[in-house]
This record gives C-alpha cells, structure tokens and sequence, in this order.
C-alpha cells in the first residue's frame, strides 16, 4: 500500500500536561481512519500538528511530496471580508482556479478569454465538476453566495469550512468534527459522499452511526498508549474490549506473580551470581505491570430527580410562525411521566423555537400551555454558556450549590462532584481558558445536572463530547425516571435514548412518532416506497399502447407513432434551448447582471450545452432510422 502519511514519536503538551507522547502511527493511500480519544487527550492538538497549524515539542509528521491536503478545523479560520462565494472557491484547486477563471471571464464579458476557455472546460470535465460543487452547496444548504463571512452563524461558518474543503477535492482529507451543525439529513449525505469517495481520510468524530459505515481504520489514544485497530466502530468495541481484559489479567497475573518474587527479595542471599541478576532484574519489570491500574475510571452519573406530579406539560393548539413563515401549525401533546422524546428535523425548521415555547423563553402566537407545579426543567442549549476563561472550575459549580445531593442519601461537595465528573484535583483549580472543548461541554453539562432536574431538555448535547461520556450518558438518560426532550443529529444517540419521535417536517407540520429515529426512518422510506410504485402503476395504466403491424426484416423501418412525436418534441426543445441560450449570452454581455445572477446564468448555460448535445444527439439518432 501506498504510504500518504507518517507520524513518527510526536510528544505534546500543553502546559504542564501532557497531551499524548511518542505516539507513532501510519495512513495508507483510500484508508479512511477515525481517531478516538476522551476529551483532553489532544485529539484536535494532533491534526492540528498533523496539518501543520501547530508544532510538535518532538517527533515527526511526513507527507507523501505529490499529494494535496485538506483541513477542516472545529472552528474554521475563514477570511472575515470574504463573502461565502469568494471563500468557498478559495483554493489552489487547477479545476477550481479554471472554473473561477471562467466566471472572471463571464463578469468582464471578455469574450476572448471565453473562447479560450470554455475547450479547457470541456477538456477538464469542469462542467461535470460544477454540477458537484453545486451538489456540495445545495446539500449543505449554503446559498447566500453575497453574504460576508463575517456575519455567518457558528453553524453557518462551520458548513462553509466544510464545504470548501470538500469542493477543493484534496487527496488527503483531515475532518475535526465534521458533523458539528448539521442535521441529520445532511449528516446522511455527508456519510454517503464521504463513503463512495477515493478520498484518504483523517477524522475525529463522536458520531457513532457515521463512524462505523464511512471508517475502516480506528486509531485509539488513552493513558495506556496508541492501539490501532483494522475494522469499523462495532469491531473496535469488540477488540478493545478482548485488548482491555487481555492487559488485565496480565496484571492481575503480575500481581499474583509479584508476591513471591518480593519474598524472594527479601531473603536473597548476598551472592551476585549471573542468575540472581537476572531474577532481580525480571523482579523490577514484574513489578512495573503490576503498578499498572487495570480499569480505566469512567463517569457513572446517578443523580438525583425531583419528585414529578401527575400532571407535567399540556400543548394544546400550538402555533408560531416568523415573517409569514410557520414553524409550527395547531400542534398538541400531553406529556407523560418517563417518556423520552427525539427531535429531529432540518436546521432552521423550528426544532429550537419549539424547545424556547415549552420553557416558556417565548410566547406562541396561538394555543395555550400548562406547567404542572412540580416540573422543574434542567435546559441544556446547544449554544451553550459563556463561562468566564479566569474563572477556576471549582469556583463554577461553587456559585451554584457548595453540596449537591445525589439521592439515597449521598451528598457530595462541589470538589467531590466535579470528580465525579472526571475533573482532577489539578484541573478544578484550573481556569476555564485551560479546558478543551469537550472538557468546557462536560462543565456545562454538570451545572444542568446538578440542579436535580426532573423535564430534562437537551439541544444537541453531543457536540463536542467524547465517545466514552457520550455511552455513559445515554445510560443515565435511559434510567432517569422523569420526562426527556432531545434534539440531536448523532442517530446512534437518538435511537439508544428515544422511544418516541417529533419529526419536523416543514410547513408547521410536527408529526408524533412512536418508536426511535432508525424505525420513524424506516417508515418514512417504505412510504416513499409505496408511493414511488403507486405512481408508477398509475403512469403504466395511462401509458397508451401503440399497436404494430407487420414490418418486412429487409425493408428499413419506419418512424413509430411514439417515435415521431419524439422527434418533433426534440425540434421544439432544442429550438427553445437554442433560443435561451442566445438569450443568457446577451445578458451575460451586458455588464449588468450581479454576482448572484452571473454565477446563476453560466452554470445556466452549462446546463443548455449539455441539454443540447444531448437531445441533438437523439434526433440524430431518430433521423437515421
């Protein structure tokens, strides 16, 4: 195989902890490689080192010379003056420097440029590339092309980050997070592409469904040192777990081990023979895996809920709309003790503005709702909160309680709860600037928690956090006794957690499903299903049949009916393409169209010349019979 990357013994700190060190690994050309590792262990500082955005304090990141490299960060660095076109085709692309040479051409009306550059064009398949930008673009839902970067959304820079990286079509592809602000529609495209794709690929992602059908190489970094494992996610869970037990019975046989040869020791006789050396030799090294620990320490949360009444939350005909656009139309629900409900749907539809009518952050324009006495919701919003960075951790969960009461009797103090959390005794001293952002998720997470909600709502809360908290907090959100409400994109969350889904499907419809996203999915595809062979069915019984007589084999034969209506459509069609493609190259002479409008026109006309060649063809084809 084809080496495209060498990591040799790369050691890094940040400050005085230490991220990972000596850690050596290698990536073969069209292997598709997901890291794993517990927020904190420097998943985002090693592609960074790895795509030459940061340094390493030693070792080695070696390239293959002849391959290009794409980068998408967690938080994209992307020019603030650029507007999304201008950033989006900001690369040194061949294919993309011809394809913007081209729309250069088409501002300036410099036809002689054109003229030379539309063979290269056709040389280069750049049309069919345009169709993929445009593809890239439509899926990621990126259309305000004249907007500045400056005034986009997280989520909007995010999918502009991604698609640049994407169209720019790198060999090597290097994606943090990939998945962060996307909805689920776009995560299955994103899946799909990245799938079907030769792409080399590098990526940390906590999204488990997208792990296991686009990866077939897991890199794993813990305390213990850096496994690599050749399968997808359900095999690395599998291995891991066989490798975990492995190194603990060696340890427990170690252990065992060492009793006798401590004794051994102890009573050794002075005499240095050659064999005594090497006894006491074997003693220190049994003595090394002995010390090792033999679990890994995991978050386990069991905290207490306040006690729910009989009656929790009543919807009853509930509707917004935001400028002539309804998010939600005559919608109801009662509430039941113990439910968990998934929402899903595509970013902007309403999911959010939903979650802010129930906690009553804003008003509907019609329908009523009651909230039982005893409800009390622990909110977790995907925005999240802004911690102050000179803050230290401790002091943060201090300014809500001093005690926090877990229930059957257990009452921790704010510095054993923050342990409970997996923060050591250095990190709660730590400021807030020090924590990563997994780390900064899992602090916000603990002040929601510690509140002892019983209406736990939680908007996208597996963003940024790791694998292993992602496991044990679908654990808790499984037993906890009171009601749930979760939007998410990650599908394994969703169908782990939810027994019940709202579907957002646009135009205000908000549709009750019983059961999780993968089943509410399934339906959705055996209905298209249905209706697809419905139509079909339909389309043949209207379709009329053309009867046919006898032809003689040696004669040539003759137009059919079918086939003489064809013909004459085609003259009619390429007459009409013809006409309005004199048309769009008037108005792309004209100087007067916008940016907007020339980008539309000439993928336009790109279009008309396939149309063209294509039907010409045909009637070509026809006239020859």
């Amino acid at each position: 195989m084809i080496s495209y990357l060498q990591v040799e013994n790369l050691s890094k700190r940040f400050g005085e902890q230490l991220l990972f060190e000596n850690i050596s690994f290698g990536i073969g050309k069209n292997q598709k490689v997901s890291l794993i590792a517990k927020n904190g262990m420097g998943k985002s500082t090693l592609l960074q080192i790895i795509a030459g955005k940061d340094s390493p304090e030693s070792g080695s990141v070696i390239f293959r010379n002849d391959i290009t490299i794409g980068y998408l960060e967690q938080n994209p660095a992307l020019q603030e003056e650029n507007t999304v076109f201008e950033e989006v085709f900001s690369s040194d692309s061949p294919i993309l420097n011809l394809i913007k040479a081209y729309e250069k051409a088409v501002a300036q009306n410099d036809l002689r440029q054109l003229e030379e550059l539309l063979p290269q064009m056709d040389t280069y398949n750049a049309w069919d590339y345009d169709n993929t930008i445009k593809q890239i673009l439509s899926e990621l839902k990126i259309n305000t092309y004249e907007k500045k970067i400056a005034h986009l959304s997280g989520g909007q820079r995010k999918r502009v980050g991604l698609a640049k990286v994407l169209i720019s079509n790198p060999d090597f592809l290097i994606l943090d997070e990939p998945t962060n602000h996307l909805d689920i529609e776009m995560t299955e495209w994103l899946e799909e592409y990245l799938e079907k794709s030769n792409v080399t690929l590098l990526m940390v992602t906590h999204d488990r469904y997208f792990l296991d059908r686009v990866c077939s190489h897991i890199i794993e970094i813990d305390e213990f040192g850096l496994f690599t494992y050749e399968g997808n996610y359900s095999y690395y869970l599998e291995k891991r777990a066989q490798r975990i037990e492995t190194r603990n019975a060696t340890i427990d046989k170690a252990k065992n081990l060492l009793r006798t040869e401590q004794e051994w020791m102890r009573r050794m006789p002075q005499a240095r023979s050659h064999k005594a050396r090497y006894r006491i030799d074997n003693f220190y090294k049994i003595k090394e895996i002995a010390s090792q620990k033999t679990d890994e320490k995991t978050l386990e949360l069991d905290i207490k809920g306040q006690r729910l009444g009989k009656k929790i939350l009543e919807l009853e005909h509930i509707s917004k709309s935001f400028e002539n656009h309804t998010l939600i139309q005559d919608f109801s629900y009662k509430f039941v003790r113990g439910e968990k409900i998934g929402i899903v749907g595509k970013n902007g539809i309403g999911k959010s503005t939903f979650l802010n009518i129930i906690t009553q952050n804003l008003a509907p324009d019609s329908g009523t709702i009651e909230i039982g006495e005893t409800v009390a919701y622990g909110y977790y919003k995907q925005s999240g909160i802004q911690f102050q960075e000179t803050d230290r951790v401790i002091d943060i969960v201090k300014n809500i309680a001093e005690r926090i009461d877990l229930g059957n009797g257990r009452v921790l103090s704010a510095s054993q709860f923050l342990e409970y959390f997996l923060f050591t005794d250095k990190q709660q001293y730590s400021l807030v600037e020090k924590l990563s952002g997994g780390e900064r998720r899992r602090l916000y997470l603990l002040t929601v928690l510690m509140r002892n909600p019983n209406f736990l709502i939680l908007d996208e809360p597996t963003n940024d956090l790791d694998i292993v908290t992602l496991n044990v907090l679908e654990e808790y959100l499984k037993s906890f006794k009171g009601c749930l409400l979760i939007v998410s994109h990650d599908r394994f969350f969703m169908d782990k957690v939810s027994d019940r889904i709202f579907a957002f499907e646009g135009n205000g419809i908000i549709k009750d499903f019983p059961g999780n996203y993968t089943q509410y999915k399934n339906k959705k595809e055996e209905e298209e299903e249905q209706r697809q062979k419905e139509q079909k069915k339909q389309t043949t019984q209207q379709a009329a049949v053309q009867p046919s007589g006898p032809t003689d084999k040696t004669q040539k034969r003759k137009l059919s009916y079918k086939e003489k209506l064809e013909m004459q459509q085609l003259e009619q069609e390429i007459e009409q393409l013809n006409t309005e493609k004199t048309d769009i190259e008037t108005a792309l002479n004209s100087g007067t169209l916008s940016n907007d409008q020339l980008l539309q026109q000439s993928q336009r006309i790109a279009k008309i010349i396939e149309l063209l060649d294509e039907k010409e063809m045909r009637w070509l084809e026809l006239s020859e019979i």
